[in-house]
C-alpha cells in the first residue's frame, strides 16, 4: 500500500513527522493548489501532534523522573486503555498541553536506511542523548547489526529510551516491519528508485539525506538488506517470484537472536507489547479492505517476525495485544495461511509447541474469564474464534512437518453409491438432498494438497491441540447449526475439529445423524401422502434370534438394492416372539448378536489371530462380495444409530476406510510376527541373497491349510531378494498382504459402510483412531467414574444403605463380571466415547426386599434394584441376573 492510499484510509496509522515549517521545493501556478498543499501539511502536523500526545499517554517519554502529569512515565499517572488515550490525546491537543521530549513518530514512511552517511557531515556523540535520538529517528527498518549497535550505545549511556523508541516505531508500523530483518541480498537501482519515490512529500533536507544514503547504499550494496514497497514495485514482485512456496525474505535466525537479547530487558519488552497493540488494528484493516498481501507477499514477514516473540503467551499480552494480533492474522487470505503453514512446517518441535501454547493459552484465558452459556455463546467471542483460526495454521504446519505419506491412497469406488428413488419427489417438494457436492473438505487442506490422515506421526501429538475448557462451554447444538448453515457471520468450531475432543465431536455427529433421520422420516410422510403408499418412517428389522444373520442380512440386502436412502432412517429392531419395544436397547443387543455371528471363525469370512486378538478379512473366503457389503452396512448403521460394537480390527482397517492403503508399518499391529521378520530382513548386515535364499514369490495357506503361491513380481520365483532390492520386496509383500489379497472383500465392505455414512461429516471430523473409538467404545472401564456420575430415583440416594452396598459389591467384581454388568444394564460391555463417566446410568428403587432378580431398561441405562435385606443377598441376586440374562419382555 503506498503512502497516498494509507493517508486516505481512516484506520491506517497517522503519517510520519512532517513539520509545517519545512519548505517544500515545489512551485505551483494555481493558488488553489498552493492552498490545498498548505492545508494538507497542516492536517499532517495536527495528526503528528495528536499522535505524540497519544504515545505520551500510552508509552511515556522514557524518563522515570518525568513530572508531566499527562505522561505515562510519570509516577502518579493512571493507566488508561487505548480508546480513552485516543480521546484524551485529542483533548490535550486542543488545549495545547505540555509535551515531553519529542517522541519519534510511530509511522515511518522513508524506506531509506541512513547508516553513517558521509553526506550528513555530523558525527554521533555517544554521550549526547539528544544527538542519539536525532540520528536513530531516521532508522526506518531494522537489521540484526543495527539493533546491536543501538543496544551498545544505549548500554554505554545507561539509557535505553532511544532503543525503545526505535522498536516502538518499527514494530508498530506494518510497512517498516515488513522491510526489517531481511535476508542478505543486493539492492537493485530499480528498488532504490522505488524507495525514493515514497519520500517525495518530505522536505528538501530529508530529500538530500535520502539521496546521500542511496549513494552510500549503492557503494555497499553487497552487504545491504533488500527492501521492497508495500505496493506495486516491480522489482519487489520479481524478488517474490523467486521464492519457493515455503520461503520468506525474513532472516528468521537473526530475528530469534534479536528477541533473545532484547526480551530480557523489561522496559524493552514493554515496547514490543505497546507496538503490537498499535500495529494489529492497522494490519487487520490492510488485509480486510486493501488486499495488501496480493500486491506484496512480503507482507507476510511481519507475522513471521511477531510470532517469533517467545513472550506472546505471557499474561501482559493476553488482555489486548495478542487478541488483536490474532484477529489480524485470521484475516490472512488462504494462500498466505498456506505459506505460513509450509514455512512453520520446517520449525522444530519446540517452536511449534510454543506457538500452540500461545494460542491455546489465549483461548483458555478468554474461556475462563467469561461466563459462556446458551445465551452468551463462545462462538461469538472474536478473540477465541480468531485464536482458533490461527491455531489451524499451526495445526497444518504440524501435519506438514510430521511423517507424511501422501502416496498410498485407496482407489475410489468404481460405481457411485446409488441415489434414493425419492430424489425426483424431493425436488418437487423443495427438499434438495444435502451435500450433493460431496463431503466437506477444509479449504486450507485443499490449498496445501494434504489431508490429516496423510500424517503418520505429527511433530507434536494431535491431543495437544484439543482445548478442554473450550469443549466444556461449547453449546454443541448451536455450533452444529452454524456448521450446517455455513454463514460468514457465525463461526463453528466443527470447522476446526482438531480443537474438539472425541466426546464433543461425537455429539456433533449424533446431531447430524438425528437430523438426517428426522429429515428422512418427514420425506417418507410426504411421499406416502403423494403416492398413497403405506407409511414406513423407520428402518424396521424383524428378526429371529436363532436365524439373526439370515433375517437381518437378507432384509438389509433388499433395502440396499431397492432404496439405499432407507438405510438413513432410524433403526427399529424387533425380536420375533418378544415384547421389547426398541428405544435403543433392543438395537444394541441386535448389533451384539450380529457381530458375534459374523465374526465367528467357523463362518470363514474373517480370520482370527490368537496372538493379537484381532480379526482380518479372509482372502480365500467362499462368501460373495455382497456379504461383505452387508457387514459394512451393519458397521455404518452402528455409528449412525450411536451403538457400540465389540469389533476387533487392526488400525489399518480404519485407515483404509478413511482412504489410506496399508503399508509395511501397518503390519506392526495387523501381523506383528510378519512385521518383525521383514524388519530383520531390512536390517540384516550380511548377504541376503546368499544367506536367506528367498525370492519374490511368497506362499499363503487357504481355509483348508493348502499352500497358495503368489508372485510379487512377474516370474517372481526366479528373482532373488538381494540387499539392493529388499526394500522393494518388503513394500510389495506388505502391499499384497494388506491390500491386494483382500481387495475384493474390502472394497465391498467399504462400499456398504459408505452407503450409510457417505453424507455424514465422519471423515471430516474424525481421525482413524477416533473412528475405532466411535465404533468400539473405550477399552478402559473406570467404574469409579461411573459411580460419580450415576443418578438415583424412586427413593434412593447416594447415602442409601443399599446403594453403598451395591457399589462395594460391584467394585469387588472381576473384569469379566463387570463387563457382564455393563452388558446387562446398558446393552453393551464397552464404555462409550469419553469413558464410563459419560454414561448416564440411573439406579431406581424397585420395591422392598424380595426374591426377584434386578432388571434393567437397556434403552435408558436404568437399573431397577429391589431393596435387598443384606449385602450377601444383593451380591447373589445381582450375579445371577447378569450371568443368565437374555431376551426382552414387558415389565
Amino acid at each position: 500500500m503506498n503512502s497516498d492510499e494509507k493517508e486516505d484510509c481512516e484506520c491506517a496509522p497517522p503519517q510520519a513527522d512532517i513539520s509545517p515549517e519545512g519548505g517544500v521545493d515545489r512551485q505551483y501556478d494555481e493558488p488553489e493548489v498552493e492552498n490545498a498543499e498548505a492545508s494538507r501539511m497542516k492536517r499532517a502536523a495536527a495528526k503528528h501532534l495528536i499522535e505524540r500526545y497519544y504515545h505520551q499517554l500510552t508509552e511515556g517519554c522514557g524518563n522515570e523522573s518525568c513530572s508531566n502529569s499527562w505522561c505515562a512515565s510519570s509516577s502518579g499517572f493512571r493507566r488508561m486503555d487505548n480508546n480513552a488515550a485516543a480521546v484524551k490525546a485529542l483533548e490535550l491537543y486542543k488545549v495545547n498541553a505540555k509535551l515531553c521530549d519529542p517522541h519519534p513518530s510511530k509511522k515511518g514512511t522513508s524506506s531509506v536506511y541512513l547508516e553513517n552517511s558521509p553526506c550528513t557531515n555530523t558525527k554521533m556523540n555517544h554521550k549526547d542523548v539528544h544527538s542519539v535520538r536525532d540520528n536513530f529517528k531516521d532508522v526506518n527498518y531494522l537489521t540484526e547489526e543495527k539493533v546491536y549497535e543501538i543496544l551498545d550505545i544505549c548500554g554505554e549511556n545507561e539509557d535505553y529510551s532511544p532503543l525503545i523508541r526505535v522498536i516502538g516505531r518499527v514494530f508498530s508500523s506494518a510497512e517498516v516491519l515488513v522491510q526489517s530483518f531481511r535476508r542478505s541480498s543486493p539492492h537493485t537501482k530499480e528498488e532504490l528508485k522505488s524507495l525514493q519515490e515514497k519520500d517525495e512529500d518530505k522536505d528538501e533536507d530529508e530529500k538530500e539525506a535520502a539521496a546521500c544514503s542511496t549513494t552510500a547504499m549503492e557503494e555497499d550494496s553487497s552487504t545491504s538488506p533488500s527492501s521492497s514497497r508495500l505496493g506495486e514495485g516491480s522489482s519487489g514482485e520479481n524478488a517474490v517470484q523467486k521464492l519457493g512456496p515455503d520461503e520468506v525474505t525474513v532472516d528468521i535466525d537473526a530475528v530469534r537472536r534479536v528477541y533473545e537479547r532484547l526480551l530480557s530487558n523489561e522496559k524493552i519488552e514493554a515496547a514490543f507489547l505497546n507496538a503490537l497493540v498499535y500495529l494489529s488494528p492497522n494490519v487487520e484493516c490492510d488485509l480486510t479492505y486493501h488486499n495488501v498481501y496480493s500486491r506484496d507477499p512480503n507482507y507476510l514477514n511481519l507475522f513471521v517476525i511477531v510470532m517469533e516473540n517467545s513472550n506472546l503467551h505471557s499474561p501482559e499480552y493476553l488482555e489486548i495485544a495478542l487478541p488483536q494480533f490474532c484477529k489480524a492474522m485470521s484475516k490472512l487470505p488462504l494462500a498466505a495461511q498456506a505459506k505460513l503453514s509450509r514455512l512453520w512446517a520446517h520449525y522444530s518441535t519446540e517452536h511449534i509447541r510454543r506457538m500452540v501454547e500461545t494460542f491455546q493459552q489465549l483461548i483458555t484465558y478468554k474461556v475462563i474469564s467469561n461466563e459462556f452459556n446458551n445465551r452468551n455463546l463462545v462462538n461469538d467471542d472474536d478473540s477465541v474464534v480468531a485464536a482458533t483460526k490461527c491455531l489451524k495454521i499451526v495445526y497444518y504446519a504440524n501435519v506438514l512437518g510430521g511423517d507424511l505419506d501422501t502416496e498410498h491412497n485407496e482407489d475410489e469406488d468404481e460405481e457411485p453409491i446409488p441415489e434414493s428413488s425419492e430424489l425426483t419427489l424431493q425436488e418437487l417438494l423443495g427438499e434438495e438432498r444435502r451435500n450433493k457436492k460431496g463431503p466437506r473438505v477444509d479449504p486450507l487442506e485443499t490449498e496445501l494438497g494434504i489431508r490429516t490422515n496423510d500424517c503418520r506421526r505429527p511433530l507434536i501429538p494431535f491431543e495437544e491441540f484439543v482445548n478442554e475448557p473450550l469443549n466444556e462451554v461449547l453449546e454443541m447444538d448451536k455450533d452444529y447449526t452454524f456448521f450446517k448453515v455455513e454463514t460468514e457471520n457465525k463461526f463453528s468450531f466443527m470447522t476446526c475439529p482438531f480443537i474438539l475432543n472425541a466426546v464433543t465431536k461425537n455429539l456433533g455427529l449424533y446431531y447430524d445423524n438425528r437430523i438426517r433421520m428426522y429429515s428422512e422420516r418427514r420425506i417418507t410422510v410426504l411421499y406416502s401422502l403423494v403416492q398413497g403408499q403405506q407409511l414406513n418412517p423407520y428402518l424396521r428389522l424383524k428378526v429371529r434370534r436363532d436365524h439373526i444373520i439370515d433375517d437381518a442380512l437378507v432384509r438389509l440386502e433388499m433395502i440396499a438394492m431397492e432404496n439405499p436412502a432407507d438405510l438413513k432412517k432410524q433403526l427399529y429392531v424387533e425380536f420375533e416372539g418378544e415384547q421389547g419395544v426398541d428405544e435403543g436397547g433392543v438395537s444394541k443387543e441386535f448389533f451384539q448378536l450380529v457381530v458375534e455371528e459374523i465374526f465367528n471363525p467357523d463362518i470363514g469370512m474373517f480370520t482370527y489371530d490368537e496372538l493379537t486378538k484381532l480379526f482380518w478379512f479372509n482372502p480365500s473366503s467362499f462368501e460373495n462380495e455382497g456379504q461383505y457389503t452387508l457387514i459394512g452396512i451393519v458397521l455404518g448403521l452402528a455409528i449412525y444409530n450411536n451403538c457400540i460394537l465389540d469389533v476387533h480390527f487392526p488400525m489399518v482397517v480404519y485407515r483404509k476406510l478413511m482412504g489410506k492403503k496399508g503399508t509395511f508399518r501397518d503390519l506392526a499391529d495387523a501381523n506383528p510376527i510378519l512385521h518383525q521378520s521383514l524388519k530383520e530382513l531390512l536390517e540384516y548386515a550380511g548377504s541376503v541373497e546368499e544367506d536367506m535364499m528367498i525370492t519374490f514369490q511368497i506362499s499363503q495357506t487357504d481355509l483348508f491349510g493348502n499352500p497358495l503361491m503368489y508372485d510379487l513380481r512377474e516370474n517372481g520365483d526366479k528373482i532373488p531378494v538381494t540387499n539392493e532390492n529388499r526394500k522393494e520386496f518388503v513394500a510389495q509383500y506388505a502391499e499384497y498382504m494388506l491390500n491386494k489379497s483382500v481387495e475384493k472383500q474390502f472394497k465391498a465392505f467399504r462400499r456398504g459402510f459408505h452407503m450409510v455414512t457417505n453424507e455424514s461429516p465422519l471423515k471430516y471430523l474424525f481421525r482413524p483412531e477416533e473412528i475405532e473409538l466411535l465404533i468400539c467404545g473405550s477399552r478402559n472401564l473406570d467404574f469409579m467414574a461411573l459411580e460419580d456420575t450415576t443418578e438415583y430415583d424412586g427413593g434412593y440416594n447416594r447415602d442409601s444403605r443399599i446403594i453403598k452396598e451395591f457399589w462395594e459389591t460391584l467394585h469387588s467384581f472381576g473384569e469379566e463380571q463387570k463387563r457382564l454388568f455393563l452388558q446387562f444394564t446398558t446393552g453393551t460391555d464397552r464404555a462409550p466415547v469419553g469413558g464410563l463417566g459419560k454414561l448416564k446410568m440411573i439406579i431406581a428403587k424397585n420395591g422392598p426386599d424380595t426374591d426377584r432378580l434386578p432388571t434393567s431398561h437397556t434403552c435408558f441405562n436404568v437399573l431397577l434394584l429391589p431393596e435387598y435385606s443384606s449385602k450377601e443377598k444383593l451380591r447373589e441376586r445381582l450375579l445371577k441376573a447378569i450371568t443368565y440374562a437374555k431376551g426382552f419382555g414387558m415389565l
